[in-house]
């Protein structure tokens, strides 16, 4: 098969670095060379900075990793190509036109879809979402996200500043960069009905985005829960806690462990991810799934679809905190 990936930051360079791994050989890249990182790992590769040329070389699948605001000016015309996507998140910095337009590509040409929420790969989310589903802890009653993470930190090798994060131009911000928790909080427990939110700037870093939403959330079966997202937190912390009827889920990202309460026994069950599990082999799991996707081997555990309900997350997101409203969002 043969990969583009569009885009050369550090998240294109891991989809690289990962279908070598898994032993592709046949990929270019499509690049405008506004990556801070050094270009000496891509010298063997074609490097193509003309999207309608990259996509002549007829490739299979196209993945689109470069900044938020840019990613339907790639998946668009990728999609009418006929190509494969797998689409980072968020698929888009605004809910438009643009993206119902992806969506009718997609069903009319059957290309195959997995948006970058790598999160519903991690070993033990899935085993906590199996829990869920299972019903032994009976049903939820509220859930907390908390993820807070000192932005500077993040790409030491680039003035924060200049990154896709800061800025409002390349559909940065704390609700779209760090959205990942709107996602498997839906993916664990069913769809939002509503919300109300309050975002701002409160810190001294230099953004011109939000770098803090407080975000209540409501969901079809009743309960509640609440996402807290910061660019400024240290140390970092990135956990999920989440209250039944027969006990508790507590997961904390840094050590990838659960603890499971089952409240009946007044017992603790702990989950581990397995030995020597680390961050990419989240990312790593994601594109074995991808391959396996376009093969047709299986189907997408995140299509286009569920990118979209959560673009409208975030987008009720920031529309909430503008209006000072509690917004629905289905019935």
């Amino acid at each position: 098969m043969k990969f583009l990936i569009a885009g050369m930051g550090s998240i294109g360079r891991r989809h690289l670095h990962n279908l070598l791994t898994l032993g592709e050989r046949d990929i270019l890249l499509y690049r405008t060379h506004q990556s801070t990182l050094p270009d000496d790992e891509l010298r063997s590769f074609p490097v193509i900075t003309d999207l309608p040329t990259a996509l002549a070389h007829k490739p299979d699948a196209v993945i689109v990793s470069n900044p938020t605001a840019l990613h339907l000016n790639v998946a668009l015309p990728a999609a009418e190509a006929g190509c494969h996507l797998l689409l980072e998140k968020p698929i888009a910095d605004k809910l438009d036109d643009r993206v119902q337009d992806l969506q009718n590509l997609v069903e009319q040409n059957k290309n195959m879809v997995l948006v970058g929420f790598q999160f519903r790969f991690h070993p033990v989310l899935m085993q906590i979402r199996e829990i869920l589903l299972s019903d032994k802890l009976g049903r939820p009653l509220t859930c907390r996200a908390h993820w807070g993470e000192y932005l500077p930190d993040w790409h030491p090798w680039e003035d924060y500043r200049k990154s896709y994060a800061a800025r409002g131009d390349l559909g940065g911000g704390v609700v779209n960069t760090l959205c990942h928790p709107l996602d498997y909080a839906r993916w664990l427990l069913g769809e939002v009905v509503s919300l109300s939110a309050i975002t701002g700037k409160v810190s001294d870093l230099e953004l011109d985005v939000e770098d803090v939403a407080e975000i209540i959330l409501k969901f079809k079966d009743g309960f509640i829960g609440t996402i807290h997202l910061d660019y400024f937190q240290k140390p970092a912390e990135h956990r999920l806690q989440i209250n039944c009827q027969k006990g508790q889920i507590y997961w904390d990202n840094s050590t990838g462990i659960a603890k499971i309460h089952h409240a009946e026994r007044d017992v603790w069950e702990v989950i581990e991810p397995p030995m020597g599990f680390e961050r990419n082999h989240l990312f790593l799991a994601e594109m074995r799934h991808f391959l396996q996707l376009i093969k047709g081997e299986t189907e997408s555990r995140c299509t286009l679809l569920d990118g979209i309900k959560a673009l409208e997350i975030t987008k009720a997101v920031h529309s909430s905190a503008k209006e000072g409203s509690r917004l629905r969002l289905h019935k």
